[in-house]
């Protein structure tokens, strides 16, 4: 371990994609705040990446992997090189004001309750949009559905300025946010089951389920080329979503909350594969079912989850809800009752 103890470590996992990383680090060093390490997890990349951080970058610190980890995997493998008394979970196809992290840091040291904050997320192709990962801050339904402010399902609005309020969120994207070290020692880190995509979320609901706070602070801005690792309509992105949604729901509601909400959640996904069959979209419909098998098949270790969850509770769901969680269904709101805007949802 080096003997320079940042007040930043910034890990971000990486599978190819040289020139977009490049960029990002670019923007980085270009940023005020420099007081941080950087550690790159290569999950075995083929393209060169590495030689180019290693000649452009030389104070980067590189991780790399024998084999692909995934998300969750390269996130853990790099939290725990990490020194920092905050990390930054960053993607690496990220640009950003040089001020962002300067700002996001600043709003820790100064509100000790918060465990979590997440930059406003603008959308790199489409300057005046929200991110789809990301926008305003991340929230979810009593059922699992998440969404963000500026993003419903696939209803992306324009950035106004309307969602600008510094406020309390249920999660902050994967794609970045800053987090104190003491409470990933507390709580855990990512869960390497999930692979791929939720498993900020999951995260996020321990950090509930344990009392802490997650904020979003839309001073501190980036923008994100959404979906470059995962492209949107590839088999494994939309059978890791529904498979990762069961996984978090059950691993984090209480038992009682679960007798009522997940029969209903198994419904909800029923419909969805209904849906995508008279779509046509034959990817969907087979994630829907593969989703479940894998759910049903590995039930003893998701029991073991659930129970390893619970212990870190402190805030009942009634809390939880209260605060951050859309107590309807979201699916009802948007396709049949055309609720388009996070701002008409009433909380």
């Amino acid at each position: 371990m080096d003997h320079f103890m940042p007040r930043v470590s910034i890990v971000i996992p990486h599978y190819n994609g040289k020139d977009i990383l490049r960029d990002c680090l670019e923007s980085l060093y270009r940023g005020v705040f420099l007081d941080f390490e950087l550690i790159l997890v290569d999950n075995a990349g083929t393209d060169g990446s590495v030689d180019m951080v290693r000649e452009s970058f030389p104070q980067v610190r590189i991780l790399q992997m024998e084999k692909n980890l995934g998300f969750a995997g390269g996130c853990n493998a790099g939290i725990r090189e990490a020194g920092g008394e905050y990390i930054c979970i960053l993607n690496n196809d990220t640009l950003h004001d040089r001020d962002w992290l300067a700002i996001l840091v600043e709003h820790l040291d100064s509100h000790p309750e918060t465990a979590s904050v997440q930059p406003l997320i603008l959308s790199y192709h489409n300057r005046d949009a929200f991110d789809y990962s990301g926008g305003s801050g991340g929230f979810i339904d009593r059922y699992g559905y998440p969404f963000v402010r500026g993003r419903l399902f696939e209803v992306l609005e324009k950035n106004t300025g309307q969602y600008d309020d510094v406020r309390q969120i249920f999660w902050a994207s994967g794609t970045a946010f800053l987090v104190r070290s003491a409470v990933l020692s507390e709580i855990g880190l990512f869960d390497e089951d999930f692979f791929a995509h939720m498993e900020e979320i999951d995260l996020h609901w321990r950090m509930h389920l344990a009392g802490c706070r997650v904020d979003i602070v839309p001073r501190s801005r980036i923008r994100h080329l959404s979906g470059w690792t995962l492209p949107p309509d590839r088999y494994l992105k939309k059978y890791l979503n529904h498979r990762n949604n069961l996984l978090m729901i059950f691993a984090n509601y209480s038992a009682g909350s679960l007798i009522r909400i997940f029969p209903v959640r198994l419904f909800l996904e029923y419909v969805s594969a209904l849906y995508a069959l008279l779509k046509g979209d034959w990817k969907r419909f087979g994630a829907v079912f593969a989703s479940q098998f894998y759910f049903f098949t590995h039930l003893p270790s998701v029991l073991r989850k659930h129970r390893r969850h619970q212990t870190l509770r402190k805030k009942s769901d009634a809390e939880i809800t209260g605060a951050v969680m859309y107590p309807k269904a979201l699916v009802i709101q948007h396709y049949l009752k055309a609720v388009r805007r996070f701002s008409d949802l009433k909380f």
